[in-house]
């Protein structure tokens, strides 16, 4: 075995005990630990990219090398490494967008605490992604969650408290859901890996035996995702999450944790349960119908918003809607231009929400729309990246969220029942995600009547660490805007591997 192909597991483990290192250390060394830890397990996650593409194969990991059924696995491929590349890089992005805004909004003596939770919610992201065992996914998923209710509340706010609290049920109702799906599913097949597990259901499938029990499995796990991941109407705890957070949570929670969830299931779908089991079950045209009702509904919600940091979040419940609408294609080019789309989800969510800041520290430190009126006037980089963020998300060709939507529109032709539904949600929800951005930008771009007070101009140079979050995260929505075929083709190369 190469020693690259230990990296994975490393990740994992440095990222798992980075986290209690960080409870002994100062906040300022709590922080460059954690700053270490993400860019040493991107680095390592580029390494085991580079060596899948090469090899052309992905591999098994047993940890302590004991056979199935007794041992642990972890499996690599092309997919799950680009994922842990592209997550690691977000998330380097949004912890240096939101540098300020955690040493004023967290108490000295809880920093280094953020940031155990930080490195915590960083190793459950990848060992969601490699995972081979199904209990070992239901482990992290708690991890998971206890991690993002953490940086909710690390505020220590009321409304934090509140949101976190909301977070929690609703969230736990989700995990509880997932491990009744996972019980029943050991209890027909008798297995935990992923490939074990996918063989039994392929022989019980073709001989007809345990059909309610698999049925009920898939169904419970996947509301039970569903839940974690916000699908529409699981969604009342987001708005308040993101928008009461401190920036940097706001951004990991929007544009990461809900995708650990989405690509979870993605994998039962694919490499436990099997395509034409899921297809059989129906189970993804419910999927689709709440996609599509999720994309219109969060949208007028967030038509309705007079805060800046809610309407981002109310936005991100269509974005949801978007990948489960793919996911209920129930082909692999929806599945794809799902997968595209938690790409474009990631890098612009991320960016909406540091720029929502910057216009608001150029407004008071408030969001409120009657205050950011001019907001992009007085501080330019923050304006224009918000304009990007929202092009995006409308999909004008150039970014990100144009090519999402393409490849939706794309996987829906020629489908029998699909087709129409798919192509009227999308112009129906791109024309609301016009409204409700352009809008916000049209304001932020209007000078504030004299005499407001509030406002003062903001340089570049002022902010440092957040500017250069923002241009980086500019830059990642243009490459997967303009470059979208090589990593399309990643996709597609990872998932042909993936199953």
């Amino acid at each position: 075995m190469a020693f690259v192909q230990n990296f994975p597991f490393l990740s994992i483990l440095l990222s798992l005990f980075s986290g209690p290192l960080c409870s002994i250390l100062s906040g300022k060394w709590a922080k460059r630990v954690n700053t270490g830890v993400i860019v040493t397990t991107g680095v390592m996650s580029a390494f085991v990219l580079q060596h899948v593409i090469s090899t052309g194969q992905s591999y098994v990991y047993q940890m302590g090398h004991f056979p199935a059924p007794w041992g642990n696995e972890i499996r690599v491929g092309i997919l799950e490494a680009f994922m842990a590349c592209f997550f690691c890089a977000v998330m380097l992005l949004c912890m240096l967008g939101g540098i300020r805004e955690r040493e004023e909004q967290i108490q000295e003596s809880k920093q280094n605490l953020y940031y155990v939770m930080v490195n915590l919610l960083l190793c459950s992201l990848l060992a969601l992604i490699y995972t081979n065992d199904l209990f070992t996914a239901y482990v992290f998923v708690e991890i998971n969650t206890i991690s993002a209710c953490g940086l909710i509340m690390i505020r220590q706010t009321g409304r934090t408290y509140e949101a976190a609290a909301r977070y929690m049920i609703m969230s736990l109702s989700g995990s509880g859901l997932l491990l009744l799906g996972i019980c029943y599913l050991y209890a027909v097949t008798g297995h935990l890996l992923m490939s074990n597990i996918r063989e039994q259901v392929q022989f019980l499938a073709q001989t007809g035996q345990h059909h309610l029990s698999l049925m009920v499995a898939l169904g419970l796990m996947s509301v039970g995702l569903a839940m974690k991941s916000a699908l529409y109407p699981f969604h009342t705890w987001l708005p308040d999450a993101y928008g009461y957070s401190t920036l940097s949570s706001s951004a990991i929670l929007s544009s990461l944790v809900s995708k650990g969830y989405i690509f979870l299931l993605i994998k039962i779908f694919c490499r436990v349960v099997g395509f034409n089991v899921v297809n059989e079950s129906k189970v993804v045209n419910v999927l689709f119908v709440f996609g599509i009702i999720g994309m219109i509904m969060g949208s007028l919600s967030a038509i309705k918003e007079n805060n800046l940091t809610r309407m981002i979040a109310y936005s991100s419940v269509a974005q949801i809607g978007y990948i489960y609408m793919g996911l209920g294609l129930a082909t692999e080019a929806g599945i794809v231009a799902g997968l595209y789309h938690v790409l474009s989800h990631g890098a612009t969510k991320a960016l909406l929400f540091v720029a929502a800041s910057g216009l608001g520290d150029a407004s008071g430190n408030s969001d409120r729309f009657a205050d950011i009126t001019g907001a992009g006037l007085r501080n330019k980089l923050a304006g224009t990246a918000f304009l990007a963020g929202s092009l995006s998300m409308v999909g004008l060709p150039m970014f990100s969220g144009f090519i999402s939507k393409f490849f939706f529109a794309q996987a829906a032709v020629g489908h029998a029942h699909k087709m129409f539904p798919t192509v009227i949600a999308l112009a129906l929800s791109t024309i609301l995600n016009a409204v409700y951005f352009m809008k916000t930008v049209i304001r932020i771009y209007t000078p504030a009547p004299e005499g407001s007070v509030g406002g003062r101009q903001i340089g570049v140079w002022e902010q440092p660490a957040k500017s250069a979050a923002l241009v980086c995260l500019i830059l990642l929505n243009l490459i997967l805007g303009l470059n979208s075929d090589p990593i399309v083709r990643l996709i597609q190369r990872g998932f042909e591997m993936f199953d």
